[in-house]
């Protein structure tokens, strides 16, 4: 199927600005489109649709496109329609999927998507690409209509994957624990993209990007470790 998304962990890792870790790649994603619409459903740190919007497009004008929020347009399918690219950020999972199902958006995001238009996630954002939101960190602090996200990918992602620390005295689950809690009842791929992973998916090609590798998650067998480049289509 059709279908172009960068999928990334995160939208700052540390020691460097928002979205810098991840501009370089963006700005080949999206190639010579030019204008971007933005979701800010997620409110990270519950700031403003508007200030979160501020900072997205302060952020891609540098990289060269022009951003909106979709909240600044009075119809906001047309401007999920026009625009020549989507990009949701993070913040709260329940919150961005609430959001996405009270402005009616779900059908229209993943129409745009299957006819080719390109999608950025970052965070949350990614977290609702996949076929549900279950696998997200975040406390649910509103309560979706549905768990169901956006489906434009047939497994889930967990963001801002951790490993153990050997050295920590923490004897709560681990992040693998948690999604082997999922995977008692579900049978859903799970990818636990660290900070500074990313997915880049062209039709049903996915390549892992960034500087960090993923954990790829199954139910009923060994976790599998992957590296920055290695091929990823067979979960496609």
């Amino acid at each position: 199927m059709p279908r172009e998304l960068l999928l990334i962990s995160n939208s700052t890792l540390h020691g460097s600005g928002y979205l810098d870790h991840c501009a370089d790649q963006i700005k080949t994603f999206l190639g010579k489109r030019k204008t971007v619409v933005f979701v800010p459903f997620a409110r990270p740190g519950g700031i403003s649709h508007d200030d979160y919007t501020k900072t997205a497009r302060e952020r891609f004008a540098k990289m060269g496109f022009s951003l909106s929020g979709v909240h600044e347009h009075e119809d906001m399918q047309s401007a999920i329609r026009n625009a020549d690219a989507i990009f949701i950020g993070g913040g709260n999972t329940f919150v961005l999927l609430s959001g996405l199902y009270q402005n009616d958006l779900i059908d229209t995001i993943q129409k745009e998507v299957a006819n080719g238009k390109p999608y950025i996630g970052t965070s949350a954002g990614s977290n609702v690409a996949t076929i549900s939101i279950m696998t997200t960190n975040d406390m649910p602090i509103m309560y979706p209509p549905s768990f169901k996200a956006l489906d434009l990918v047939p497994f889930n992602i967990n963001p801002h994957y951790l490993d153990p620390d050997p050295d920590s005295k923490h004897m709560g689950e681990t992040r693998e624990t948690r999604i082997k809690e999922f995977h008692v009842f579900n049978d859903v791929p799970v990818i636990g993209l660290r900070e500074g992973a990313m997915l880049l998916i062209y039709n049903n090609n996915m390549t892992l990007k960034g500087t960090t590798g993923a954990r790829l998650l199954r139910a009923g067998v060994p976790a599998m470790e992957y590296q920055p480049g290695d091929n990823l289509s067979f979960l496609l």
